[in-house]
């Protein structure tokens, strides 16, 4: 009896097993090839992006100092110092700032390098490659360019230079706080590196548009130039806004690139325009090496970049269905 039920426990696991397999792989293994393509994507993804985020948020809970193993359970202290920390409120502040700048900056100028190459007759794949090529530059290579060319401190800076033109003083441009001129160095690198891939997607949405529309437009009277825009073209390009609004909050709240490299030096990074991941950056990788904390900020960093996303799409209406 025990041999003939394990036998038939034994043909059922195997059974199962072979259920699940050819489901997998489907009838006459017609999805072999998705998981040979997509299976090292998905192996990948799942090694190096939701492992480390998982164990992330298992460090938050702990006292990991020094150490990815840690045993001293803190419950929510992480959190709770973190939130009373005013180097990481003050980096939030540095957030917003940074987001006032460079959001309206590039939607502005994205959309107009759009609506300018839409109306060339000629050309046009070539300027459209011209303002999408420093998307592929490295952010690091433009922030060492931005800062040790165009504006450096000295006489020799492309800036400087330009200003001694004219019989201005010269400016020491990344370690002037009054007036901050940092944010100038800070915000120009990053709309010259982004505002390309921001006019493609602008330029997609601008050939979306039905030719129809302007023809009615024209018919009734309406004048070519600032009307039809506001009346046709930016009402059409509602959805492409909203989702380059969307992907212009989240990228500068991953600032880190251009902020580390143009304002550090030797002697460390200044204690102003300190975004959050530069702050979490020197708080789990610096002299400390708290990863508890730096986790705990990590967490709460997603949860706000999360919560701004949502309350972004619930109020413009993201996937609402248009009467």
């Amino acid at each position: 009896m025990r041999g003939r039920w394990g036998t038939r426990g034994t043909r059922g696991a195997r059974g199962t097993r072979g259920a699940f397999v050819r489901g997998l792989l489907g009838p006459q293994n017609r999805h072999l090839w998705f998981w040979i393509f997509v299976g090292p994507f998905v192996l990948g993804l799942t090694l190096f992006t939701y492992v480390p985020l998982a164990w992330s948020v298992y460090l938050s809970f702990f006292d990991a100092h020094n150490t990815v193993s840690p045993t001293d359970f803190v419950g929510f202290d992480n959190y709770t110092a973190m939130l009373g920390d005013d180097a990481f409120t003050g980096s939030l502040v540095t957030f917003l700032v940074f987001t006032a700048f460079i959001v309206p900056a590039t939607y502005a100028l994205s959309l107009a390098l759009a609506l300018m190459v839409n109306r060339l007759r000629w050309a046009q794949a070539f300027f459209r490659s011209v303002f999408f090529l420093p998307v592929a530059c490295s952010y690091v290579v433009a922030a060492l360019i931005w800062k040790m060319s165009i504006f450096n401190g000295v006489r020799f800076g492309l800036a400087n230079t330009v200003l001694d033109w004219f019989g201005a003083d010269q400016i020491a441009w990344l370690s002037t706080t009054d007036p901050p001129w940092y944010w100038l160095v800070i915000v120009t690198v990053r709309l010259w590196l982004q505002a390309g891939f921001y006019m493609v997607l602008f330029l997609a949405g601008l050939q979306r548009i039905s030719p129809r529309l302007y023809e009615a437009a024209a018919v009734d009277g309406a004048r070519p130039g600032w009307q039809v825009f506001r009346h046709i073209t930016f009402p059409q390009l509602r959805a492409t806004s909203v989702a380059v609004v969307l992907l212009l909050v989240i990228n500068a709240f991953q600032a880190f690139d251009e902020f580390y490299n143009l304002l550090s030096d030797s002697r460390g990074y200044p204690p102003y325009a300190r975004p959050p991941l530069v702050y979490l950056y020197y708080t789990a990788l610096g002299q400390g090496q708290n990863l508890g904390l730096g986790s705990a900020g990590a967490v709460i960093l997603a949860l706000i970049i999360a919560v701004v996303t949502v309350v972004q799409a619930r109020w413009f209406g993201l996937g609402r269905k248009e009467d």
